[in-house]
C-alpha cells in the first residue's frame, strides 16, 4: 500500500469541510493514545509552553521520589528509560530544541542530585553519557545567545 505524502495530505485536507476535519481528528484521537495526548497539547497546552514544561518538571520529580525508594539498580534503570521515553515524547510534542535541552539538562541534574548510585553501572553511566551528548547536539543548533546560557548550564553538571 502506497501512503500519501505530506503535501499531498495538505491539499487534501484544503478540500475537506470543517465537520469532515472534526471527524477526521476524533477517529486519529481514538486510534492511538499517542495521538489523543498530541491532540491534547496542541488544544489545550501549545500555547503555553512555560507552564507545560514546569509540568513535564513535575512529573521528572515524582518519577526520581519514586526511584530513591526502589534499592535494586536494575528496576532503576527501567525507570530512568522509561522517564527519558516520556521527556523524548514531550519533546517532540513541543518541537523547541531549546526546551528539548532544558528538560534533558533537567533530568541529568535530577540524577546527579539524586542518590542513586548510577556510577556503579556502566549502563546507567553510558545513558547519562548518552544525555549528555544529546544536550551537546541539541545547544550547538540553538542561538548564540541561548547558546551561552544552556553550556554554563551543561558545564554545571559535568
Amino acid at each position: 500500500m502506497k501512503v500519501a505524502s505530506i503535501s499531498e495530505v495538505k491539499k487534501e485536507l484544503h478540500e475537506l469541510s470543517q465537520k469532515q476535519l472534526v471527524e477526521l481528528c476524533l477517529s486519529l484521537a481514538k486510534y492511538k493514545k499517542d495521538n489523543k495526548e498530541f491532540l491534547d497539547y496542541l488544544l489545550f497546552q501549545s500555547h503555553d509552553k512555560a507552564s507545560f514544561i514546569s509540568a513535564i518538571k513535575n512529573e521528572i520529580d515524582e518519577h526520581f521520589e519514586e526511584l530513591k525508594l526502589q534499592s535494586n539498580l536494575y528496576f532503576v534503570k527501567k525507570s530512568l528509560r522509561k522517564l527519558l521515553r516520556l521527556i523524548t515524547k514531550y519533546c517532540k510534542y513541543i518541537g523547541d530544541k531549546a526546551s528539548a535541552a532544558e528538560l534533558h539538562i533537567y533530568f541529568c541534574v535530577k540524577l546527579k542530585k539524586s542518590r542513586i548510585p548510577y556510577q556503579k553501572s556502566q549502563l546507567l553511566i553510558n545513558m547519562y553519557e548518552q544525555q549528555l551528548k544529546k544536550i551537546g547536539t541539541l545547544i550547538s543548533s540553538l542561538h548564540e545567545d541561548l547558546k551561552q546560557d544552556y553550556l554554563i548550564e551543561l558545564q554545571d553538571i559535568l
